[in-house]
């Protein structure tokens, strides 16, 4: 009597192991695969495995055809398009202007704008510079009304005091070249400017 008791108790915990068992190789296998899965996302180290989009424009290489041949057309002359090699994730890396050839696009006209304090006006002449190949180019042929405007809407923000001193003119320098990458990446996903060069510049 006794021993048939003891094998009744035993075959419930034997029960109860191999259900617990089930149960711990299933959550093992489901935190395997969440844990896979954000680690393929990027979600433990922060970093996108992503590979570089084709279709975005890529830097151009620095050559000795850099130093002989000119950077741009000149006012009124079509720039050279050039061909990019080096592919990147976005438009936001560090370029480094040694092992990277510039490209720089005269804005045909001047820019004329009230200043924001009313006190007078500036008129300003650009160029725009990026390290990226034709793309880059092309795009802002397409967009030169946006960027026309978002110049000019720039401009109209200035105070006569602050942009009348070099800290101030490269403070506009900075504004114009984001105001710019902005018209870019809205309309093209893509901005691409690395600076923004006065070749004229008047403030009355």
């Amino acid at each position: 009597m006794t021993k048939d008791t003891n094998k009744s108790a035993e075959k419930p915990k034997g029960k109860w192991k191999k259900i617990l068992m089930i149960g711990t190789a299933s959550l093992i296998l489901i935190s395997g695969g969440i844990g896979g899965g954000v680690y393929y996302a990027g979600g433990f180290t922060g970093k996108v495995n992503a590979a570089e989009d084709p279709n975005l424009p890529k830097l151009v290489e620095r050559s000795a055809d850099d130093a002989a041949e000119p950077a741009d057309g000149g006012e009124g002359k079509d720039v050279p398009l050039k061909t990019g090699t080096v592919a990147v994730k976005n438009d936001k890396a560090k370029v480094d202007p040694k092992k990277y050839a510039a490209t720089y696009l005269p804005l045909d006209q001047n820019f004329t704008a009230n200043l924001a304090d009313g006190a007078g006006f500036v008129q300003v002449g650009l160029s725009i510079a990026t390290y990226y190949d034709g793309e880059v180019i092309t795009s802002v042929k397409q967009e030169m009304v946006p960027i026309r405007s978002a110049i000019l809407m720039v401009l109209s923000e200035e105070n006569v005091e602050i942009l009348s001193t070099p800290q101030g003119k490269q403070a506009l320098q900075k504004k114009l070249t984001g105001a710019i990458n902005k018209v870019l990446r809205d309309k093209h996903g893509f901005g691409g400017i690395d600076n923004v060069y006065f070749t004229n510049l008047v403030i009355q």
